[in-house]
C-alpha cells in the first residue's frame, strides 16, 4: 500500500485523527514515528498528555481500546482469544474488556423495530418494555410479550452502529497495513491478516439473522436432550437488526451464591454444562464459542409466582428438582470441518499414547509455520510438556494450564494458528474455568477422555476405512480421467516447441541489486588495490592517486550496502 493514499482511503478523517490521538495519549503510537507523512505527525502530536507510567503496556492497551469505543472493544475481545498471537498477559488483560454502552432513546428503538419488521408496535407485540433490560456494544435487549401471550426478549441493534463500525474497520485495516509495512516489531503479530479475520467475525455478528439460524441449529442438534434448552427464536418477529427470542427465567451460573441457596448439585450442573459443550465440539463440529458464566442459566418452571416474596426467594422456590440448563447468546459460534476433526482426533490419540512426535506433526500441519521452522525443537518442547503431566491422574490434570503452555510453545516457535483453532483452545480454557467456578474439584480432562477413546474407535472403524477407500478411489478415477488428455497436451506442446515454464519471483529486486553492487564494489576495490601496489601514476608520496580514490569509493559503497542490509526487513534479505 502507498502510504500517501491513506487520507483518501479513510472515509472519516476526523475519526482517524481521534484514533491516532488516543493511541498517542496512551503511549501506543511510537510505531507511527517512522511513517513519512506530515499530516499524520500532526495527529500524533495533538495530545499533550503523558501516558500513565503506573500502568503496564497491557493495561494501557486495554484502556485505549475502551476509550476508542465499541469496534475497538470488540477487537480487544477477539484478540483475548489469541494468546498464541499476542501473548498470555495481553490476552488476559483484554479479556476484562466490557462495553458499558448507554441505552438508546426509546423512540429511536421503536422506530428501528417498526422499520425492520414492517408494522407498528401494537401490531407486533401485545406489550413492550421501553426500558432496556441490558445494553451492549452492538445492541440492547428489551422484554416484550407476543400476541399469543409468550414472554420474549427483543434484541435491537443500536441505530447507526453498523455505519460507525464499517468506518472504524476501514481505519483499522489502514493502520494494520502501516504497522506491517513500517514496524518489524508489530509485523510478527500479522496485523493485516488478523484485522481481516476480525472484520469477517464482526460483520457476521452485525447480522442477527445469523444468530437466529445458530439458535435453530442448536435446537435441532439437542432436540432429544430433555435437560438442555436453547431459546426459541421467532423468525416472524426478527430481521437483520432485530432478534426476538424466548425469555428464560432462572438463576445465572455467575450467581453461585443463589445456586448454593437452592440446594442443587453444583457438581452435576458443571458436569452437564461441560458435556453439552464437548458434545457440540466433538459430535456436531458446531459449537457455542462463548461459554462464560453469564451465558448459562439454571431455568425455573412455569408455575405461578409466590406472592409477597422477594425475587430471589420466588426463583429459588420455583426451581425444578432436575433443573434445566439454558444457553444464551448464540451470536458467536465455532465450526470444525472434517479435516480439522481428523487432526484433533489424531492429537487426542497421540496425547493418550504420550507420542510427542505425532503431536508436533499435527501442530505443524494445522498451523502456518515460519520459513526457519525447527520441527525437532518443537518436538522437544512438547516432549518436556508431556513428561511434566505424565504422572498426573485425570482428576489432578490441569487442562487449562496445559493448554496455556501449549499456546506458549506455539508462540515461541512463531507458528500462526488458524482462527478456528485458536477459538477452540480458548473455549476449552473458558469451559474449564466456568465449570470450576461451580465445582472446584471439576476436571474437564475426565469429560474429554471418553471422546479420545471414541475417536480411536471411529478412526479404525470399518465404516470409516470404507469411506476413506471410496474417497481415494474417486480421486484416482478422476485423475485417470483427466491424465491422458493433459499428458497428450503437454507432449503436443513440447513437439511444437510451445512448452513454456513460467517462474514467478517475489521481492528479488532488492537482493539482485545488492548482489550486483557488491560485485562491482569488490571489483573496484581489487582493481584499485592493484593500481596502488603497482604505483600507477599520477602518484603522491609514492601512492597511486587513482588507486587510492578507487579504494576509498569502494569502502564507501561497501558501507552503504552493509547499512542497507541491516535496515531492510528480514523477509527482503
Amino acid at each position: 500500500m502507498d502510504l500517501i493514499d491513506v487520507p483518501q482511503l479513510v472515509r472519516n478523517a476526523d475519526r482517524f485523527r481521534e484514533v491516532v490521538a488516543i493511541l498517542a495519549k496512551h503511549g501506543l503510537a511510537d510505531w507511527l514515528s517512522s511513517v513519512p507523512m506530515p499530516w499524520l505527525d500532526r495527529f500524533r502530536r495533538s495530545s499533550t498528555e503523558a501516558p500513565d507510567k503506573a500502568l503496564t503496556t497491557e493495561q494501557r492497551i486495554r484502556v485505549a481500546l475502551t476509550e476508542l469505543g465499541a469496534t475497538f472493544i470488540k477487537l480487544g475481545q477477539v484478540l483475548s482469544t489469541r494468546p498464541d498471537l499476542v501473548g498470555q498477559r495481553l490476552a488476559d488483560e483484554l479479556a476484562q474488556l466490557r462495553a458499558n454502552t448507554p441505552e438508546d432513546d426509546a423512540n429511536a428503538v421503536i422506530a428501528m423495530i417498526e422499520s425492520e419488521l414492517g408494522g407498528t408496535m401494537d401490531q407486533l407485540f401485545a406489550e413492550f418494555e421501553t426500558k432496556a433490560l441490558a445494553s451492549a456494544s452492538i445492541g440492547q435487549v428489551h422484554r416484550a410479550t407476543t400476541h399469543d401471550g409468550d414472554k420474549v426478549v427483543v434484541k435491537v441493534q443500536h441505530p447507526g452502529i453498523e455505519r460507525r463500525i464499517v468506518n472504524d474497520l476501514e481505519i483499522m485495516i489502514r493502520l494494520a497495513q502501516i504497522a506491517e509495512d513500517q514496524s518489524e516489531r508489530l509485523r510478527q503479530y500479522r496485523p493485516v491478516k488478523t484485522t481481516h479475520e476480525f472484520r469477517r467475525t464482526l460483520m457476521r455478528e452485525l447480522d442477527f439473522g445469523r444468530e437466529l439460524r445458530n439458535m435453530q441449529t442448536f435446537r435441532r442438534n439437542f432436540d432429544e436432550c430433555s435437560d438442555i434448552r436453547f431459546a426459541r427464536p421467532y423468525p416472524e418477529l426478527s430481521s437483520r437488526r432485530v432478534l426476538t427470542m424466548e425469555c428464560f427465567e432462572g438463576i445465572s451460573v455467575s450467581e453461585k451464591s443463589q445456586l448454593v441457596a437452592t440446594g442443587l448439585d453444583l457438581d452435576e450442573i458443571a458436569r452437564r454444562g461441560a458435556n453439552l459443550f464437548i458434545e457440540m465440539i466433538f459430535r456436531d463440529g458446531f459449537y457455542h464459542a462463548d461459554p462464560h458464566p453469564g451465558n448459562l442459566m439454571v431455568l425455573v418452571d412455569k408455575s405461578p409466582m409466590i406472592p409477597d416474596a422477594s425475587d430471589a426467594t420466588r426463583i429459588t422456590d420455583r426451581l425444578k428438582p432436575d433443573a434445566l440448563l439454558g444457553v444464551l447468546d448464540c451470536g458467536m459460534v465455532g465450526r470444525i470441518d472434517d479435516r480439522l476433526r481428523d487432526d484433533l482426533e489424531l492429537a487426542l490419540i497421540a496425547a493418550t499414547a504420550q507420542d510427542s512426535a505425532k503431536i508436533a506433526e499435527v501442530v505443524a500441519r494445522i498451523g502456518e509455520v515460519p520459513g526457519d521452522f525447527d520441527e525437532a525443537a518443537l518436538h522437544g518442547s512438547i516432549k518436556e510438556l508431556l513428561d511434566e503431566y505424565a504422572y498426573q491422574s485425570l482428576r489432578e490434570f490441569d487442562l487449562s494450564g496445559c493448554l496455556h503452555q501449549i499456546v506458549q510453545i506455539i508462540r515461541e516457535h512463531h507458528i500462526y494458528l488458524p482462527a478456528k483453532v485458536a477459538m477452540l483452545l480458548k473455549v476449552l480454557v473458558m469451559l474449564e474455568g466456568t465449570s470450576q467456578q461451580l465445582s472446584p474439584s471439576f476436571s474437564l480432562a475426565e469429560i474429554i477422555e471418553p471422546y479420545g477413546q471414541q475417536a480411536m474407535l471411529r478412526r479404525f472403524s470399518p465404516r470409516r476405512l470404507y469411506k476413506r477407500i471410496r474417497s481415494n478411489v474417486d480421486d484416482w478415477e478422476h485423475l485417470m480421467g483427466i491424465l491422458p488428455k493433459d499428458a497428450a497436451d503437454i507432449l503436443h506442446n513440447l513437439k511444437r516447441g510451445k512448452f513454456d515454464v513460467h517462474l514467478q519471483h517475489r521481492r528479488l529486486e532488492p537482493v539482485v541489486n545488492r548482489l550486483v553492487m557488491g560485485i562491482l564494489t569488490a571489483a573496484l576495490f581489487v582493481g584499485s588495490a592493484s593500481l596502488c601496489s603497482n604505483e600507477v601514476p599520477p602518484t603522491i608520496y609514492g601512492y597511486s592517486v587513482p588507486g587510492f580514490v578507487g579504494c576509498a569509493v569502494a569502502i564507501v559503497m561497501g558501507y552503504r550496502i552493509s547499512r542497507s542490509i541491516r535496515q531492510c526487513p528480514t523477509s527482503d534479505r
